[in-house]
């Protein structure tokens, strides 16, 4: 038995989800604004009250590492490291697109839609950075990495030349700013609905646990991929 909590909270999605192995027990998820710091600690109550489970009993806590929402990923980042350091658990951190991209991919009605051309596809997590900004990565079948993850500005130039011989999925709450600039590619396919969860979280960090792939719970710091710069609400004078 391998009992997991995981916390995702690198995007407007609030997401807390506790499994046994691969099999999800409980999850709560919100999405719409940044109301993590309220959802956070009420879901992960209600994940453990309705699996019937004591923070005590867990194997390991894990979190999403970004990139993303510098304050979401503080705040699920700081629940985790708390969680990890009061109960003496292993803490864990999974790669927000990564773990997207997982999404999509374990997707039946996704990969129906989609039809013959989806095995052979490449699967492109893209997360809102503002403007015409987004954090993405490229990623294969396997999960394995075709393009690092980094902060990209989308114009007409990008991702032609792995356009030229591949399908590529695009999809999360960046994809829909970039849908005009891209969609003259055929092979760039846009799905909607697909936001950071943290069953898939668990999935990821499964493996981890397995090979005792754990951070270091005072040092560990969110890959935050760009600085953080703060802003002046418009109504303020």
């Amino acid at each position: 038995m391998s009992l997991i909590l995981g916390i995702e909270t690198s995007t407007k999605m609030c997401s807390v989800a506790i499994s046994n192995n691969e099999e999800l027990l409980s999850i709560r998820e919100q999405s719409g604004d940044y109301s993590h710091a309220e959802l956070l600690n009420k879901f992960i109550n209600e994940v453990c009250h309705e699996a019937n489970i004591k923070l005590n009993d867990l194997d390991a806590v894990a979190v999403s590492k970004g990139p993303g929402s510098y304050t979401g990923l503080r705040i699920g980042v700081s629940a985790a490291k708390g969680l990890c350091y009061a109960l003496d658990k292993p803490f864990i951190a999974v790669d927000t697109l990564k773990a997207m991209a997982m999404n999509l991919m374990m997707n039946n009605q996704q990969s129906i839609a989609f039809g013959e051309g989806w095995n052979d596809a490449l699967f492109c997590p893209m997360i809102d950075a503002r403007r015409m900004e987004v954090y993405t990565a490229v990623y294969n079948g396997a999960l394995h990495e075709v393009e690092s993850v980094s902060a990209k500005i989308i114009d007409e130039q990008s991702f032609q030349d792995l356009l030229i011989n591949n399908n590529i999925i695009v999809f999360g709450d960046g994809a829909e700013k970039c849908k005009q600039i891209l969609a003259f590619n055929n092979n760039a396919v846009f799905i909607n609905n697909i936001e950071p969860s943290a069953q898939y979280i668990n999935r990821l960090a499964l493996s981890k646990l397995h090979q005792s792939d754990f951070e270091n719970v005072a040092y560990f710091e969110p890959y935050y991929l760009k600085d953080f710069l703060a802003t002046t609400p418009k109504n303020r004078v």
